[in-house]
């Protein structure tokens, strides 16, 4: 009886390890088991990626009008469902000269799905961004940065990278000036910067944007898009 209680409870203690090691791994932002990912480059130069995530809505214009203003490129990470209720959003988005990069069609949480799933909620959503006119290279970003083992095998697959981040300052913080803060005290030349602005109503998704533009335009930090850090990484190991 004794050794029957001990070997259910190593059972139960290899379960919940398998349990914690897949939980951290779905959510990891510097690992994954197939191919490449990307969460920060490293450089030497003082340049940035401002990526977006979700959208496009009709906060688009305005946030790209802050980019214009102070000469800043960015990275928007849409999803497809979205692109078809907002095409001239994604559209002027391209025009502009900004990466446009795919967030899956439906934005679920790509775990746990069969293998033709991943391939339509990419291609699909592939095919709105090319109709939308942008022309370069596709990065793509699962929604909330979780994966396992289908997402990463298909994008290895095809030869495409997983794009993460290192800073996430809405995760962290509730207001403007904590989040500008946080990312002003944390930057790091070939960072990636995660911002959810697109369903924000009250202005303050804004006000965050442009503080970080300001202030990190002072320390000396040029925004670019996440295809030109990959190339600065490629041309670092060449």
């Amino acid at each position: 009886m004794k050794k029957k209680l001990v070997l259910i409870g190593i059972g139960i203690l290899l379960v919940f390890l398998l349990l914690l090691g897949t939980y951290k791994l779905m959510n990891s932002r510097t690992y994954q088991l197939f191919g490449g990912l990307t969460k920060q480059v490293e450089t030497n130069q003082k340049v940035v990626a401002l990526t977006f995530d979700d959208g496009p809505t009709d906060n688009t214009n305005q946030i790209l009008s802050l980019l214009k203003e102070h000469n800043a490129k960015a990275t928007f990470f849409l999803i497809g469902a979205e692109i078809e209720k907002f095409p001239e959003e994604a559209r002027k988005i391209a025009e502009e000269g900004h990466q446009i990069g795919n967030h899956t069609y439906s934005h679920n949480r790509m775990i746990f799905k069969t293998p033709s799933y991943y391939k339509e909620e990419i291609e699909k959503t592939d095919q709105l961004i090319q109709n939308a006119g942008y022309k370069g290279e596709i990065d793509v970003r699962p929604p909330n940065g979780k994966k396992l083992i289908g997402l990463p095998y298909y994008l290895n697959k095809h030869k495409r990278e997983t794009i993460t981040w290192n800073l996430e300052p809405d995760t962290f913080y509730t207001t403007v000036s904590d989040k500008v803060k946080y990312v002003t005290e944390n930057i790091e030349p070939g960072s990636i910067i995660l911002l959810h602005p697109m369903y924000d109503k009250t202005g303050q998704a804004l006000q965050t944007i442009e503080g970080i533009l300001q202030e990190l335009s002072k320390k000396g930090y040029t925004f670019i898009t996440v295809n030109e850090l990959q190339d600065l990484k490629d041309k670092k190991q060449s």
